[in-house]
């Protein structure tokens, strides 16, 4: 049976402290061949105490008779150190009589074995030592009913988590979690129904955690994150955070998951929560003053109407209050018929011709007035609205696109992006050819743009997926072409037709030759696989300039027009048609 089928940790720090190094090379060997790895070997009595303090090791070793200072001196300033005091330290030493094991003993030494050791014994002490450490931290930094982490050994992982944090200069938050209604339970169903409510709830907070990739960093279990810190109150720390707001969506996702009703063998219980949520650096830079600030602000949450999480910082509550307030209007939008389609020209380098348009989405709503797609794009995806916006643009641009052809501009094409979460729905290529039938759109002057992080992930699905979209008759295009992650290797098997430089490398492409290099070495492979190139984002001359000079396709950007109504369009597209007339 191994160590660790005994819940015991093969790589705990054994500290040996001996005056004569043989001894303590004797009994490595034979705790390595126990299965333990992990020593420290000290034979400088001297220092038995710094090295204590540096190493923290899970168990010491330690000689009595030692010239300089003795094994009973170290033993008593171990017992006398608040941080020490309880760690397991096993006495080894020549002298045998009563008086001096005694003495070692009611100094606190947790066992005592003679020189020279016998290795079968030496290695079920200390098995067994190790054995009862581990219950006894287990009954220190455990929760009892949940298992989970309580609020010592919490404490310990947030300090950590801060130190790291202060590091690496990364954003880091805590969350505050009170649960309502629990008394309630207890009282009027017993305690052990509130043990079961208590248990279901751990699971549920755990299984939140354990489903969120932003709460794992690597090599740490989730559920440490997690902790029991009072009869109805838990704690989440959430390190390493790109943005601080994040936060939210995780507090969402807890409430969420609390606000289904629990069922016990008899009855049914419906709870509500409060999330409070404190943030380092702004809120605090010690774990006691960010458990504070969140319990603030939890209970700030619990008493407001309708708010079940609060920021303790106002600039993040501010922030938290607008997504809500974005998400709210936005669920109502579709139906309020608020939003509309802007269309930007896109227009051949060469010739200044046009040559189609991209449709983008607008949204202009009676409380909040114009929103920009920067910002309720993003909260969209979040809300899970994504799917049903995508389709309402692809059903109006395709019925643009056929308006167009009827009144005499056949040859525009009409661009219609494709968010990543309408890739990876079920059925959208059976959607798009839907709509594509019921609006009578010509498919071949129609572009479908995909993100090239779409592309990401399964690669063989995505290649299925834009087969099956390219055999509906549009034009596929890559958007944000060189922001993303897609293998080259993979590019040829695409069935693409174009790829749009994304307007980052554009910006500086006439000063910064690195800009310069990435777009001509886009355009050079684009032609190289007979694709055809559209870079965004043009403002100046000089910018147009230059894609000229590099054989660039197509341009769009504010240099030529901005987005406008398609009514607003028309006379750009009549004006275009008469050049194209007289040419």
């Amino acid at each position: 049976m191994s160590l660790s089928d005994l819940g015991i940790d093969s790589s705990a720090t054994i500290l040996m402290v001996d005056d004569e190094s043989i001894n303590m090379e004797v009994i490595q060997i034979f705790l390595q061949d126990a299965g333990y790895s992990n020593f420290i070997l000290e034979d400088q009595s001297t220092r038995a105490m710094r090295t204590l303090i540096e190493s923290k090791p899970d168990v010491v070793l330690l000689d009595l008779n030692m010239p300089e200072v003795s094994g009973i001196d170290i033993l008593t300033e171990i017992r006398n150190d608040q941080a020490l005091k309880h760690l397991p330290v096993l006495i080894l030493t020549s002298a045998t009589d009563a008086d001096t094991k005694m003495k070692a003993l009611e100094l606190g030494a947790t066992d005592f074995l003679a020189k020279p050791v016998d290795a079968s014994e030496l290695a079920l002490r200390l098995r067994n030592t190790l054995a009862a450490k581990a219950y006894q931290d287990q009954l220190a930094n455990y929760d009892a009913l949940t298992g989970l982490p309580n609020r010592d050994l919490f404490v310990d992982r947030v300090e950590t988590a801060l130190k790291l944090a202060a590091r690496t200069d990364c954003a880091l938050a805590v969350l505050n979690i009170k649960i309502s209604r629990f008394s309630e339970v207890k009282d009027t169903l017993g305690q052990s129904a509130g043990d079961a409510v208590m248990k279901e709830i751990s699971l549920r907070l755990s299984d939140c955690v354990r489903d969120s990739d932003s709460m794992t960093s690597e090599g740490e279990e989730s559920s440490q994150r997690l902790a029991r810190v009072g009869s109805d109150e838990f704690m989440l720390l959430l390190p390493s955070m790109r943005r601080t707001e994040d936060a939210a969506l995780v507090a969402e996702r807890l409430i969420s998951s609390l606000s289904a009703t629990i069922k016990l063998e008899t009855s049914e219980v419906a709870i509500g929560s409060s999330v409070g949520i404190a943030a380092f650096p702004n809120d605090g830079d010690d774990a006691s003053v960010l458990f504070r600030n969140a319990a603030s602000a939890a209970s700030f949450a619990e008493q407001s109407q309708g708010i079940n999480y609060q920021f303790y910082s106002e600039e993040f509550n501010q922030k938290s209050q607008r997504r809500l307030q974005v998400e709210g209007q936005l669920r109502r939008a579709l139906e309020r018929n608020e939003f509309t389609l802007n269309y930007q020209p896109k227009v051949y380098v060469e010739t200044g011709k046009m040559y189609g348009v991209e449709a983008l989405i607008r949204w202009n709503n009676e409380e909040l007035g114009f929103v920009s797609p920067v910002e309720f794009i993003p909260i969209a995806e979040n809300a899970g609205l994504i799917p049903a916006i995508g389709e309402w643009v692809l059903r109006e641009a395709c019925q643009q696109q056929r308006q167009w052809q009827l009144a005499g501009f056949a040859d525009i094409n009409v661009a219609i992006n494709v968010s990543v979460q309408q890739f990876h729905e079920a059925g959208l290529p059976e959607l798009i050819g839907s709509i594509i039938n019921e609006s009578g759109a010509d498919t071949s002057r129609l572009t479908l743009e995909v993100t090239e992080s779409v592309l990401a992930g399964d690669v063989e699905e995505s290649i299925r997926v834009l087969k099956e979209l390219k055999a509906l008759g549009p034009k596929l295009s890559i958007d944000d072409f060189g922001t993303g992650y897609s293998s080259l290797s993979y590019l040829k098997q695409f069935p693409i037709d174009e790829l749009k430089i994304d307007r980052s490398f554009i910006i500086d492409v006439e000063t910064d030759h690195r800009d310069e290099a990435i777009v001509s070495t886009i355009i050079f492979l684009a032609h190289a696989l007979g694709l055809k190139t559209v870079a965004e984002g043009i403002e100046e001359e000089g910018q147009l300039r230059v894609l000229r000079d590099k054989k660039c396709d197509v341009y769009q950007g504010y240099y030529y027009a901005k987005p406008m109504l398609a009514a607003d369009l028309e006379p750009l597209l009549i004006k275009d048609a008469q050049l194209a007339a007289s040419a």
